[in-house]
């Protein structure tokens, strides 16, 4: 328990995207090098996906080039089809999340494919993926879907079955989409993964807070030997396609909780949390976490840190 952990910071793609009102390119940029200056290198930055769907993605490509320049940033970007893909490619992405549903119903509303579909675009896009080039696969609603409930084990494992070994060496996500997993249910799940599949691939956990469990499936993740972990400055966040769906884990409860474990993570977590308040600012802004709120009334009250 006491291996350092890899946090990825998802704040300025799944954080930003529900936000309505535009915010503007340069206050990104200052977010992405106050990340940095935080020490949390590895971030994903936005998404390569339809500006029509998904509006306040579409300064991706612009994000993408000038945080190549950010000394210390790991920027990744979300791609949700081969056409995107070879668009982040093309735009000299370092690092490629793709990401596909184990659940028809949201597959088809994310990017209207059967999942099947969207493994043989994957297939297609590792391999034309650049030497040097990173890839994480995201494994969608692989606990619950917003359409469909609560997904079988067996459909998760079925979907890894045949993407494990498209690009070996990729990190391999698994995604809480809609926040209602247990910990009991992301325990079992990461543990029959790693038993078939092998426990030493780069297995990943993107959890959601909607229902306040997100820190207790990160703790029961950490305990089958995950130690790469998505998180939102500030709690932000929220899938447009998973109506009810609130942001990830809040990065700065996430690094509180590994500190308190005796878990490195690198992270300043002072600065992070006045960072992330002022993520909480942005106008439209959907925050969620605790840890910045209890920081703020003990400081208020004078008290000191437990």
């Amino acid at each position: 328990m006491n291996d350092a952990v890899q946090i990825v910071e998802v704040g300025p793609r799944d954080g930003f995207q529900p936000i309505g009102p535009f915010i503007p390119t340069q206050r990104k940029l200052h977010f992405l090098r106050e990340l940095v200056i935080c020490g949390l290198r590895d971030v994903e930055i936005g998404s390569f996906v339809s500006a029509k769907a998904v509006p306040q993605l579409a300064d991706t490509p612009a994000l993408l080039a000038a945080s190549k320049a950010m000394a210390g940033l790991r920027p990744r970007v979300l791609v949700p089809t081969v056409g995107q893909g070879m668009r982040a490619i093309a735009a000299g992405a370092p690092c490629i999340a793709f990401v596909l549903s184990v659940s028809e119903a949201h597959n088809r509303s994310n990017v209207r494919r059967a999942p099947l579909q969207s493994v043989a675009e994957y297939r297609e896009l590792a391999a034309a993926l650049p030497s040097g080039t990173d890839m994480r696969f995201n494994l969608a609603t692989a606990f619950d879907c917003p359409f469909e409930g609560r997904v079988a084990m067996a459909a998760t494992m079925d979907v890894l079955a045949a993407t494990v070994g498209i690009s070996p060496g990729a990190e391999i996500c698994l995604c809480d989409t809609t926040g209602r997993a247990d910990p009991r249910h992301v325990g079992t799940l990461f543990r029959e993964a790693m038993a078939q599949f092998g426990a030493g691939l780069r297995w990943a956990f993107h959890g959601h807070d909607t229902y306040g469990l997100g820190l207790a499936n990160v703790v029961a993740a950490l305990g089958q030997g995950v130690r790469i972990f998505d998180a939102s400055l500030g709690g932000l966040g929220g899938c447009p396609f998973a109506p009810g769906a609130t942001g990830n884990v809040a990065t700065e409860d996430l690094v509180y909780l590994f500190e308190r474990m005796g878990i490195a993570t690198g992270c300043d977590h002072e600065r992070l949390v006045s960072l992330a308040c002022e993520a909480e600012a942005i106008p439209g802004a959907q925050p969620g976490g605790r840890v910045r709120q209890v920081l703020a009334a003990r400081s208020a009250c004078n008290l000191a840190q437990p």
